[in-house]
């Protein structure tokens, strides 16, 4: 465990079990301890060592909490929703961790002066442990300002009660330019009827998050200025504090012995003058083996070059794909272990990105210049696809069949965007856009811009001013 320093601030920060909450807060420790402030991280047994592994060249703390067992309907043994055998299971895990709070309070009472809890959102108990305590909590989102103000104002102003059908377009009132359907979210935000596990755990989660000190989001003012200033006006008692992008304090990778042969493909390709797509769709959506047959064919008869990361282990679905792979070998790759995202989008022949658009993979294509192709599969991953393409416009989308934002998406869709992302006027524009934030980005997290002086600021206000 690293030394805390008792004249320092003390920050506490527990992040929600799942790769794609834990590693932004994983930066964010980076970019604290850098500033002096001592940093203990709240993790579990089968959690920790990976977390362990990123931060040993800190002086960051790190403390194992059990993780419940015998729970109902959850295996034993499974700490991460990465390992959960279906997303299905995703709220009695997520309800789980509240059995975790007894022994999360003795840790706080047992740890030197904490100052402030950063937590996930997900953990919405932990503001009652800290303001059992006196710690102020601010809360970890890994959505966008776009996306957390667009949900409040659908919520708040039911704007979506005008149509009658789940595609039919909508406005918000506060944002006239800004048309939605009720297929752009989840049920209980559009039907305020909703009843039952799903919803019951919005609103547990919001009432405790809305009573917490504010939200920490990974994001930078200028890529969403306007969302930002209205968030911080509507809601002045929980102030969104933009700290990102926070994959942009990843400290440099030592290089390998021998790189990754997905890296030695991307090699291969740049020394042949391709420019390749990268298809990814996150650790969490479940894919048919017919909708992954149509991005087979989609991507072979593109004619594109292709790195695919297929996370299904399905038999049928290995069958599907052992053809197909033998019909693009000279151009495309299918990869289905972990991979280094960041690394693979910073490759000089990656020019594209397909992505369900997860928060952590839209910053960081933007990060690395990359246009995407916006295919949203759950959550809010479908705000942030209209944010991508109609806000920003730094990629273009697919549509399901029957022009829906969600359902089946056929490959001659697939096809057609890939080329025109690739080779199209559309790509080039997107293209020359994403470069432009790309550049607002870094300059974001450099000394003086937006994000790192907020960070002082947050640092400043809930640290040194209590």
């Amino acid at each position: 465990m690293g030394s805390l320093s008792q004249s320092s601030p003390h920050v506490v920060l527990f992040p929600f079990m799942s790769k794609g909450h834990t590693i932004p807060l994983l930066h964010l420790a980076r970019l604290l301890l850098h500033r002096d402030i001592s940093v203990t991280v709240i993790s579990t047994p089968l959690n920790s060592p990976s977390i362990r592994q990123y931060l040993k060249d800190t002086s960051a703390s790190i403390i194992d909490l059990p993780f419940p067992q015998n729970v109902p309907q959850l295996p034993n043994g499974i700490e991460n929703t990465d390992k959960l055998p279906s997303m299905s299971l995703f709220l009695p895990f997520a309800n789980s961790t509240k059995l975790m709070q007894p022994d999360f309070d003795r840790t706080l009472e047992n740890l030197p002066r904490v100052s402030l809890i950063i937590s996930d959102g997900f953990l919405g108990w932990t503001y009652y442990s800290g303001s059992r305590l006196g710690i102020p909590r601010l809360v970890f989102y890994g959505m966008n300002n776009y996306a957390m103000t667009i949900s409040m104002l659908v919520t708040r102003d039911r704007p979506y009660t005008s149509v009658n059908s789940e595609d039919e377009l909508f406005t918000i009132p506060s944002f006239p330019s800004i048309k939605l359907t009720k297929n752009d979210f989840e049920e209980p935000f559009v039907n305020p009827d909703a009843k039952g596990l799903h919803q019951d755990f919005i609103t547990e989660q919001v009432a405790a998050n809305m009573q917490s000190k504010g939200l920490v989001v990974n994001s930078f003012y200028e890529l969403e200025a306007k969302f930002v200033e209205f968030w911080n006006t509507q809601v002045p008692s929980c102030k969104a504090w933009c700290v990102g992008p926070l994959c942009l304090a990843e400290p440099p990778k030592a290089q390998p012995m021998k790189k990754p042969k997905y890296i030695q493909w991307l090699d291969e390709m740049l020394t042949s003058g391709r420019s390749v797509l990268y298809v990814a769709f996150g650790t969490q959506a479940d894919i048919s083996k017919e909708q992954l047959q149509e991005i087979a064919t989609g991507l072979e008869r593109s004619k594109v070059s292709f790195l695919w990361l297929v996370r299904s282990k399905e038999v049928e679905v290995e069958e599907v794909l052992a053809e197909f792979e033998e019909k693009v070998k000279d151009r495309g790759l299918v990869v289905r272990d972990w991979v280094d995202q960041v690394e693979i989008l910073s490759h000089k022949s990656v020019n594209g990105f397909m992505s369900h658009c997860g928060w952590n993979s839209v910053i960081e294509s933007i990060c690395e210049s990359v246009p995407l192709i916006a295919w949203p599969m759950m959550a809010e991953q479908h705000l942030n696809a209209r944010m991508v393409v109609e806000e920003l416009g730094v990629g273009i989308r697919v549509l399901a069949r029957n022009g829906s934002v969600r359902g089946y998406v056929g490959s001659e869709c697939i096809e057609s965007m890939v080329i025109e992302l690739m080779e199209g006027e559309k790509g080039k524009e997107v293209r020359k856009k994403v470069q432009e934030m790309g550049e607002f980005a870094k300059k974001a997290m450099d000394e003086g811009g937006s994000s790192w002086c907020t960070l002082d600021n947050l640092i400043q206000e809930m640290c040194y001013s209590n």
